[in-house]
């Protein structure tokens, strides 16, 4: 059994910051989190309208944002925590998506990062 994070959105915004510092990482992010979330309406659409089309391209977009996700924290110098099981991923993927990636952006997270990013790289 996974690793339980009984606050997972409080747990994963402490470490947040931490690990999405690299500018390209950055760059990715505010690529992959949208495309993420459109892809995702997509498969959501695709399935009540039983379109089979549009919930190929959203999972194909998925599979992309995960990618370009997945590309930038191999950049970053402190490693997120690793995925326990699937289970953990998939909350944990959700969470980031759809809650903790827009906070750190909308909160001004993801500006300090990327005026900081002369310091570190």
């Amino acid at each position: 059994m996974g690793k339980r994070h009984p606050n997972l959105p409080a747990w994963q915004w402490r470490a947040y910051p931490g690990n999405h510092q690299h500018p390209t990482n950055l760059v990715l992010h505010l690529i992959a989190v949208p495309l993420f979330i459109v892809a995702f309406l997509l498969i959501v659409s695709g399935v009540f309208s039983l379109s089979l089309a549009s919930v190929a391209i959203g999972v194909i977009g998925i599979v992309a944002a995960l990618g370009l996700q997945r590309h930038g924290h191999g950049l970053e110098a402190q490693a997120s925590e690793p995925f326990s099981d699937r289970k953990d991923a998939v909350s944990r993927l959700l969470v980031e998506q759809f809650l903790t990636f827009p906070r750190f952006f909308l909160s001004g997270g993801w500006w300090r990062a990327w005026r900081e990013r002369h310091r570190r790289h």
